[in-house]
């Protein structure tokens, strides 16, 4: 069993900063890469940001480029997304992914419970 615990939602006026944390505790050999998703009121679930195993590579949806930042610390099983500069159409729900490799060595996709994220202009 695996889990995953996110944090850091909440409300924020535009041009505000969050941070979200997304920690994955259970039954772990090793984590693929991370990433996180939203869905915005009426919207399908999107991509906003990925991070690879070692944390080299990085990518990011359009509209957040520039804005956000990803990043991981191995040691914790945990995933960051930082968010500067926050815009209304930030507001969503964001939800963690992670790739985790079980004890069977079979990589599965966890989804996290997701945290509201409110930018108000």
């Amino acid at each position: 069993q695996v889990q995953l615990v996110e944090s850091g939602g909440g409300l924020v006026q535009a041009g505000g900063s969050l941070r979200l944390s997304c920690a994955a505790s259970g039954i772990i050999f090793s984590i693929n890469a991370m990433g996180w998703y939203r869905q915005g009121p009426g919207k399908q679930r999107e991509l906003v940001a990925r991070i690879t195993t070692g944390g080299g590579n990085t990518n990011y949806a359009d509209s957040v480029k520039g804005r956000f930042t990803i990043s991981r610390d191995n040691a914790k099983n945990t995933v960051y997304l930082q968010m500067n500069s926050l815009k209304s159409e930030d507001t969503a729900i964001y939800y963690c992914n992670v790739d985790v490799i079980g004890s069977d060595y079979r990589v599965r996709s966890h989804w996290g419970q997701g945290t509201q994220v409110t930018v108000s202009s």
